[in-house]
């Protein structure tokens, strides 16, 4: 007990500097790779050392090192900072140490997923029949998700694929709008899946309708899938969910929606509109650790039919302790996997209902408020219609925005992320940090009405 106490205490008091720094460090990191290597030192030695040592030489060597995405000055990307609670409560399950697969052998993590279960349903407006599985992140929430789907509309064309393989199987035929996350199509890829196809979309991202209908009509009869999305990684909108799920589903597809960011919004009174309909699906993705702010890894599959997921994932072996009943293990990738569903508990039960609305809103207040500030810059315009957290401008040219966001990280007051949309070079933001306030928003609005005044 005492190596646990002397390491823990160390690991400790560098935690709480760290997050004590966040308010005031640069944001970017201030060392290299290689800066951090010869710190570390790269040569394993010879002989050991006590775990405090360890830890301690750890985190002098990498705190250098380090990005402060949990800053509320941290826009680059979609992910959140980490919430208190879930943050004491994943020190929790590492002491725990729980290999969370199976129901009989951690009664206790079981408990509090099926907990957690039931309020992420009533939380987002789904089905209260259907599965949740906490995976690593949405990328592989999206894979089971569509592992379920193709499993599920082979068998309707009467295929065993579970007995058979993909191999002399009907191919499966996946529409997807033009601005899908690129992990939509890495899923498929893993899926056996191939490259899928395209479907039109408006100014915004948001696939179009008509043109999915369309598509649906002029492919062959069989197996089908329909990937839609809930939060487009530039703009934010969210697609026509009402028509296109019914469109679909009159031609026999399993309809899955990507929902990284997105699908929150149904948890405020206040955005539910931008996914209405989507409650028709028969899969869905998101992640926790964006708008939920728990730590990685932390990914949600909801699917409808949980026979349909457990068919697709499930795994057997004779060493297994297990009942009839669906297991953890039966609705994820992994046989081992530490317990996830407990920092996402902390943060629902810390929140409740009204909170978790009041995050999402305030995320989007905080977005809306980027959006007013950089429209009175000289030269900026803003692109995208702000519906969610996401912001997208350019500073004219291509040139005088990418110069701009090499500045933004050389200043080191915010971390904003450069992309490309609709042929422009722009400045994406993307918020998603519990812990942003207004004081942020305006310290990172002068950073940016400096940089751009520099760049001239």
């Amino acid at each position: 007990m005492d190596s646990f106490s002397r390491a823990l205490d160390v690991a400790h008091d560098h935690a709480m500097g760290w997050l004590d720094s966040l308010g005031e460090r640069p944001v970017p990191p201030q060392a290299s790779v290689e800066e951090v290597i010869m710190a570390l030192g790269p040569d394993l030695p010879q002989r050991g050392c006590p775990p405090e040592e360890a830890v301690a030489l750890l985190a002098q060597a990498c705190d250098p090192g380090l990005t402060a995405m949990a800053s509320g000055r941290f826009f680059g990307f979609v992910i959140g900072g980490t919430h208190p609670a879930a943050l004491a409560a994943d020190w929790l399950v590492s002491a725990w140490d729980q290999n969370s697969g199976l129901r009989t052998l951690t009664p206790a993590h079981s408990a509090v997923e099926d907990v957690a279960s039931a309020w992420l349903l009533d939380l987002l407006g789904l089905p209260i029949e259907s599965a949740v599985g906490f995976t690593t992140g949405a990328t592989m929430a999206n894979f089971t998700g569509l592992a379920a789907g193709r499993d599920a509309v082979i068998r309707q064309a009467g295929w065993d694929v579970a007995r058979r393989g993909l191999a002399g199987g009907p191919p499966v035929r996946v529409l997807v709008g033009a601005e899908r996350h690129d992990t939509v199509d890495v899923a498929l890829r893993y899926l056996g899946l191939g490259a899928p196809e395209v479907v039109d979309v408006d100014d915004q991202g948001r696939i179009r309708a008509d043109a999915l209908e369309l598509a649906l009509n002029r492919g062959d009869a069989g197996p089908v899938m329909v990937v839609l999305q809930a939060g487009n990684i530039h703009s934010g909108a969210c697609d026509p969910f009402a028509e296109t799920v019914q469109a679909a589903h009159r031609h026999g597809a399993w309809v899955h929606v990507d929902g990284a960011f997105g699908l929150w919004a149904a948890a405020s009174p206040a955005y539910r509109h931008l996914v209405q309909g989507y409650e028709a699906a028969d899969s869905w993705a998101t992640d926790a650790h964006k708008t939920l702010n728990v730590p990685y890894d932390s990914g949600l599959c909801i699917v409808r039919d949980a026979a349909a997921l457990q068919a697709a994932m499930g795994a057997h072996g004779a060493y297994l302790v297990r009942d009839e009943t669906c297991q953890p293990l039966d609705k994820v990738p992994e046989l081992s996997r530490r317990g996830r569903a407990i920092p996402v508990w902390a943060v629902l039960r810390c929140l409740g209902r009204d909170g978790v609305a009041d995050l999402v809103e305030r995320l989007c207040r905080h977005a809306a408020m980027f959006a007013d500030a950089l429209r009175t810059i000289p030269g900026v315009t803003v692109l995208n219609d702000v519906v969610l957290t996401q912001v997208c401008a350019t500073f004219g040219s291509d040139e005088r925005t990418d110069e701009v966001v090499q500045r933004l990280l050389a200043d080191g007051t915010t971390w904003m992320t450069g992309s490309t949309w609709h042929g422009q070079r722009i400045l994406r933001i993307s918020v998603s940090n519990w812990s942003t306030t207004e004081d942020d928003v305006d310290r990172c609005v002068a950073a940016v009405r400096r940089v751009a005044r520099e760049v001239g």
